[in-house]
């Protein structure tokens, strides 16, 4: 074990990625990380990291903005719930707690988006209290080092890898262990393919020895997928469209979008056509190909159908708006991709 500690932690002052939130031990700033990062590529978590620390530079800012301008600059990260919570902490924070950051495992852990993991996180990069972590770059670097085959998507296994983690934890340098041990993992000891022969624990790994690096981790579940298809009304008349705000509790909550139509199947155009006749009094010019948009449990099947006027009775959902201001609303990232690709 003290092998395994002084190796990967010599490992990581050689290899380690210049990354600002390993700069700084206020709070904040790790917790707006450690948000960020959570189901995000660090490449792609780093400018939206500089972008909130640039535009929310203190808690109070951050408690002081509003929804709509926090969800467009979360815009293109997905999982918005991240971002509510997000802006929700920041107010207990800032106008609760006066500003004043928990700073013990167990408060950090009640914050709102706050589970083991992050409290783990930010109690040993801000506070360096003793507290492993353990995300799933530790769960492949402790199952292959030690040869684990316990699935570590099932209880037992969850609880039997925080034990072992927390055991692995070092008697000092908490936070400079759990950053070379999710470093390590992220770099050297990677899913697939790994290098094991520049590997600095190439003689201790005991997957390496019993050939069962390609095993580890074990996972058992399978997850399923839900498909959903939507059917957007692009409604314009010269420069006003239609957009919606999505209210219900759902994915892209508080975001906006086109208005749309959700059927429980795949259904034809024509029948759809007759739909908006229906609903609308109104039949599309044009429609778009299907667009496929994969979320974690989630596959949206989506068609876009071109209207050139404005509903003759327009809901009370709907808001009305000029089309150069449509970036100026917060979207989910499949309405932001069909823009990007088409002329609206």
């Amino acid at each position: 074990m003290a092998d395994f500690q002084r190796l990967i932690m010599e490992w990581y002052r050689l290899n380690k990625r210049e990354l600002p939130w390993r700069t700084t031990v206020d709070p904040y700033f790790i917790w707006l990380s450690e948000i960020i990062l959570q189901q995000t590529r660090v490449a792609q978590g780093l400018e939206y990291y500089l972008k909130f620390t640039n535009n929310y530079p203190t808690v109070f800012d951050l408690a002081s903005a509003s929804e709509t301008d926090v969800l467009n600059d979360w815009q293109g990260l997905g999982y918005y719930s991240r971002a509510r919570n997000l802006h929700a902490t920041a107010k207990i924070i800032a106008f609760d707690l006066k500003g004043r950051f928990p700073d013990s495992f167990d408060q950090i852990k009640s914050l709102k988006g706050v589970g083991d993991y992050t409290a783990a996180a930010i109690s040993s990069f801000a506070f360096d209290l003793p507290y492993s972590v353990v995300d799933g770059n530790v769960y492949r670097v402790l199952s292959r080092f030690l040869d684990i085959d316990l699935p570590i998507d099932s209880s037992i296994g969850k609880k039997y890898f925080a034990k072992i983690a927390q055991e692995f934890l070092p008697i000092n340098d908490f936070a400079i262990y759990n950053q070379s041990i999710m470093e390590f993992g992220a770099l050297q000891c990677v899913p697939i393919n790994p290098p094991c022969d520049i590997c600095v624990l190439t003689n201790l790994c005991l997957a390496r020895l019993n050939k069962t690096i390609a095993l580890r981790p074990v996972k058992t579940k399978k997850v399923k997928v839900r498909n959903r298809f939507f059917h957007f009304m692009i409604f314009k008349d010269n420069d006003k469209i239609i957009l919606v705000k999505r209210i219900q509790k759902d994915i892209w909550q508080h975001l906006f979008h086109f208005p749309l139509i959700e059927t429980e199947f795949e259904t034809g155009i024509d029948v759809m056509c007759s739909i908006f006749q229906d609903d609308f009094g109104l039949k599309p010019y044009d429609f778009s190909s299907k667009i496929t948009h994969i979320l974690s449990h989630q596959k949206i099947n989506a068609v876009f159908y071109f209207f050139d006027t404005l509903p003759p009775n327009l809901s009370n959902d709907f808001i009305v708006t000029k089309t150069t201001a449509i970036q100026d609303f917060p979207l989910p990232r499949l309405i932001d991709r069909f823009l990007e690709n088409n002329d609206i």
